[in-house]
């Protein structure tokens, strides 16, 4: 048979696959086709036409000396970069009068990437932190209102600036979610958010929003379960604004039910139910007539129960250790600090068992 027949016979014999590669394909992808099964053919060759086919980006990437890179819309006219600083923040304004938040940053961001030492690079840089805003990527904006105050505070509106961080603080403080790249939702969270207040709080303490940020910094630690630092958050609070009696009256009732949450979960730290009465008892000796004294003094009751009940799970606790001599510290703590508690009666009965086990250790029952 001739050479050029045989050929032509091997050719019709050989799988699907090879005959495909040999023809359509580059001689260098053949061996790696020749070593797939029918299934992974098929995926390879479904993938190579999706690549093969006609893409067009709807944004292409265009890089410029001095800008960096940069997504510009096909057929879109590039007549908004200017060569002055004065006339590029004019085209930022307009386009952020007419609702065109993404060309009014861009205008605003080249304001300060080429003239960062204009007279008009503040005027942008709140431009940008507003786009932020109106564009609902918070953090962002929140930021970028941040770098307003530390680098142009002389020619920023402080007041207004902090009261644009104090709302977008508060949105997140109500439970909205941070977003990941200032567009994916990725939950709420209270240690940022107390952050953001303790910006505003270092910036201004003694302005408008300071006494505000800094009660909204135990707000927020309250909010994630940490007692303590809400605790303090509000006596520095009570300390610092003191010359202002209701913020201060508000901040140490707040840090009393704050060491109050506190005693209610630490049932062998008896110490913070301790530090809750102290804090209770200074609101009232400070501020006898707020109407708020009732309500320590049943809150008082309350806690004086709570560390009644954990001295004596604590006096059980060295009972079953077998530690006569602790249990009856506790058991006698419960006698000194709340007579009055129904257990007071059930721990002198366990005085005075315990007193005739070891006497010599024991220390007297309290009358």
């Amino acid at each position: 048979m001739p050479a050029k027949s045989a050929g032509k016979i091997a050719l019709a014999e050989r799988p699907v696959e090879k005959t495909i590669a040999r023809c359509c394909l580059r001689p260098v992808l053949w061996h790696i086709f020749a070593a797939m099964n029918r299934s992974s053919v098929s995926i390879g060759l479904v993938l190579l036409l999706l690549l093969a086919l006609p893409y067009r980006a709807p944004a292409p990437l265009i890089y410029r000396p001095g800008e960096g890179w940069s997504y510009e819309i096909p057929g879109a006219k590039g007549d908004w970069r200017k060569l002055r600083a004065k006339d590029q923040l004019e085209i930022a304004q307009q386009a952020f009068d007419q609702k065109k938040y993404r060309l009014a940053l861009k205008a605003a961001k080249r304001v300060i990437q080429l003239w960062p030492l204009s007279d008009y690079t503040p005027k942008a840089q709140y431009l940008v932190a507003r786009c932020y805003e109106e564009r609902k990527m918070d953090e962002y904006a929140f930021n970028a209102y941040q770098i307003m105050l530390e680098r142009y505070s002389k020619a920023a509106d402080v007041q207004d600036v902090q009261h644009r961080q104090f709302v977008i603080a508060l949105r997140f403080l109500h439970g909205q979610w941070f977003k990941l790249w200032g567009h994916i939702p990725f939950f709420p969270s209270m240690d940022k958010t107390a952050d953001m207040f303790e910006k505003i709080v270092r910036f201004g303490p003694y302005g408008e929003f300071g006494p505000p940020s800094q009660m909204n910094i135990g707000a927020a630690r309250e909010k994630e379960k940490d007692f303590p630092l809400a605790v303090r958050a509000y006596e520095l609070a009570s300390d610092r604004y003191s010359e202002q009696p209701a913020v201060s009256a508000e901040a140490l009732y707040k840090a009393a039910l704050a060491y109050n949450k506190q005693a209610r979960k630490a049932d062998y730290d008896q110490s913070v139910a301790g530090q809750a009465i102290s804090a209770f008892t200074d609101f009232m000796a400070l501020y006898p007539g707020d109407p708020r004294v009732a309500d320590c003094q049943r809150i008082i009751a309350q806690l004086k129960q709570v560390e009644a009940t954990g001295n004596f799970r604590t006096a059980k606790y060295y009972e079953k250790e077998k530690q006569w001599a602790g249990a009856m510290v506790y058991y006698n703590e419960v006698l000194i600090k709340n007579p009055s508690s129904p257990l007071a009666g059930e721990s002198r009965q366990r005085i005075e068992i315990l007193s005739k086990r070891k006497p010599e250790t024991l220390p007297s029952p309290a009358k």
